[in-house]
């Protein structure tokens, strides 16, 4: 017997609704690419956020995506077409790849102090900023998991202004956790287009200053971890687990 499809049968719930406890931003953001690729051009350089809305009318077969935003204070919206994926992460993609076929999308510029080289390459630098990010968070939670403490965004060396994402006072371990951009990762780090030869100058500046940190703390008689935000977090907690029990322990 042939499969039926869902231009026959109605589409299963969990095809259009979203389900409880997922965010409507992190769940556009995810299903676009990017929260950077959610753009509309509203008119006079004027820009929106927008949403894909997905709906089964009564008695209907086929889910219907539509494009949505607010402008003056009211909300807008485009039909984009049919989707007809299995879940509805999927046909939110499917809608936002179709909207962005039939230019229903648009690139919102850049401001202009800004060193990227487009909006995608921006949201990489931001998200690759400061403390408390994704890949540090990951393995902090699955180091806590494992029983041990340490200290955040701490400076080993007294009077050294050199600060290591997680701190073992104890065992003399430093871990830093590093962005792919920002410290030049030699798998993933692609280089701006725009003003490349000051981003080159800024990442290789990073670069000696981290060999320049760890030289500081091997020599007071600290271990250096350095780990990849790409990285699988379980292996990395792996490891820094294991330095920390071999220092404890005292064997080799």
């Amino acid at each position: 017997m042939a499969t039926r499809t869902w231009k026959e049968t109605r589409p299963p719930e969990r095809a259009y609704k979203r389900r409880k406890g997922v965010k409507p931003t992190t769940e556009q953001d995810r299903a676009a690419g990017g929260r950077h690729r959610r753009t509309v051009a509203v008119g006079g350089d004027q820009y929106a956020r927008a949403s894909v809305s997905l709906r089964l009318p009564r008695g209907n077969r086929r889910i219907r995506a539509y494009l949505r935003w607010s402008q003056d204070g009211r909300t807008r919206e485009r039909y984009i077409g049919e989707v007809d994926r299995e879940t509805r992460a999927a046909n939110l993609a499917q809608a936002w790849q179709q909207a962005r076929a039939a230019g229903m999308l648009t690139e919102e510029p850049l401001p202009a102090d800004s060193k990227a080289s487009s909006r995608g390459a921006r949201a990489v630098m931001r998200a690759n900023r400061g403390r408390d990010t994704k890949p540090e968070l990951a393995l902090r939670s699955l180091l806590h998991r494992a029983g041990l403490r340490y200290r955040v965004d701490t400076q080993p060396l007294e009077g050294v202004r050199r600060r290591a994402d997680i701190v073992f006072p104890k065992e003399r371990i430093a871990v830093f956790v590093d962005g792919c951009f920002w410290h030049g990762c030699p798998e993933h780090m692609r280089a701006s287009k725009k003003n490349a030869e000051s981003w080159k100058t800024k990442i290789e500046g990073n670069r000696a200053r981290d060999a320049e940190t760890n030289e500081l703390l091997r020599a007071a008689g600290w271990t250096v971890i350095r780990i990849w935000e790409h990285e699988n977090p379980a292996e990395a907690a792996g490891l820094i687990t294991h330095a920390v029990h071999k220092l404890r322990t005292g064997k080799k």
